[in-house]
């Protein structure tokens, strides 16, 4: 079978780098063959995260600086691992996420002009993929279901949890109609708190250190779990400003100091894995018994351990994308690779029952140089 080469761009919404992965293609399958992570500096990334508050010309400059540095990336990713332009059929840039409001006046906004990947490569970049979900009822997310869907929609029924800034889970499998959403939080509160009580010098806990030093509060889990949200039932997705600094401050008054770090870690990393644990306890379909988790959260191993345990007693096996070959890091912008290319095919790439859309769309603005 005939293997396209297609490369994916991603911007999370933790805004901590650029995730490029190079794949192949064909039929119903999709192997990620090189993978790189370009970071940003605490700099750009405080700006990236304050974007939702600027003035139109700083949006509109900030929209032209991530798409000069995204095609520089891609540049120095290509030269690194001798890739040339040529062999790459698309490229598909999901875009930094900068508001999302669901809803039926809803609203979404993705930026990083993607035109200078395009002047950059000559190849077709697709962008810009939220707006027309939206546009057929849906709420723009979560897009990644359609690639669970298309990779292991053929086989036993399982669960796939994406851990980026935001949570979110898809269900598939043979006899299954998929659907996902959002479950809450996904590294945004674990991360805001570890770059406030370190001045700025860390981006995130690394190896869940921090949380293994503390001891959680449970009542408090419990208490955040009352949040309507929790409540809420799909289709339903979640802007990263939903669990912000103020979060935090608001419901742990007094305890937002290095003293109380380990507590206050543990605590946002049981309630993140708690999360993600209600919605498959509340949502999956019978006959689950595997969760798989993607995105920086399974580089978590305090994260992975508190959703395996809370697993536990359903018999539910929780385990990495890696171990089925998948760099956890490098499945976002792998599946927009692929949403890209399917795209340019002028074929369905979203999956409307996670979304909650009218019908089946192809999404993506397609900008040719």
């Amino acid at each position: 079978m005939k293997k396209t080469t297609i490369m994916g761009l991603m911007s999370g919404t933790s805004a901590d780098g650029l995730s490029i992965a190079l794949c192949e293609a064909g039929g119903r399958s999709l192997t990620v063959k090189v993978f790189g992570n370009y970071s940003y500096s605490p700099a750009l990334q405080a700006r990236i995260i304050a974007a939702r508050g600027m003035k139109a010309q700083e949006l509109s400059a900030l929209n032209f600086e991530l798409g000069r540095l995204w095609a520089g990336m891609v540049k120095a990713f290509c030269k690194k691992n001798r890739i040339a332009y040529k062999d790459i059929a698309v490229i598909g840039s999901h875009g930094q996420t900068v508001w999302h409001a669901p809803g039926a006046k809803g609203h979404t906004l993705q930026i990083g002009e993607a035109s200078f990947i395009a002047e950059e490569t000559r190849r077709p970049v697709v962008c810009d993929f939220r707006p027309a979900d939206m546009a057929a009822g849906g709420e723009g997310a979560p897009l990644i279901p359609f690639m669970d869907e298309y990779l292991y929609g053929g086989g036993e029924p399982a669960a796939l949890q994406n851990i980026g800034g935001v949570g979110n889970i898809a269900f598939v499998g043979k006899g299954v109609k998929t659907f996902g959403f959002d479950t809450g939080p996904g590294n945004s509160l674990m991360d805001t708190a570890v770059s406030e009580l370190s001045g700025g010098k860390l981006a995130y806990d690394k190896d869940g250190a921090w949380a293994a030093g503390g001891t959680p509060d449970l009542a408090k889990v419990y208490k955040l779990l009352e949040a309507p949200f929790f409540r809420s039932k799909p289709p339903k997705s979640l802007d990263r400003s939903e669990f912000t600094l103020g979060f935090i401050k608001k419901h742990f008054p007094g305890q937002f100091n290095r003293r109380c770090s380990g507590g206050l870690l543990a605590t946002l990393n049981l309630f993140t894995a708690a999360s993600i644990a209600l919605a498959f306890r509340t949502y999956a379909p019978r006959g689950t018994r595997e969760l798989i988790i993607s995105g920086g959260g399974a580089l978590n191993p305090v994260l992975m351990d508190n959703i395996s345990a809370l697993l536990l007693p359903s018999g539910v096996h929780v385990r990495s994308c890696s171990e089925l070959g998948l760099q956890p890091l490098a499945k976002e912008p792998a599946c927009f690779a692929l949403l890209a290319w399917l795209a340019l095919e002028g074929r369905v790439n979203h999956c409307p029952s996670a979304t909650g859309a009218g019908g089946a769309r192809t999404l993506g603005k397609i900008i040719r140089s």
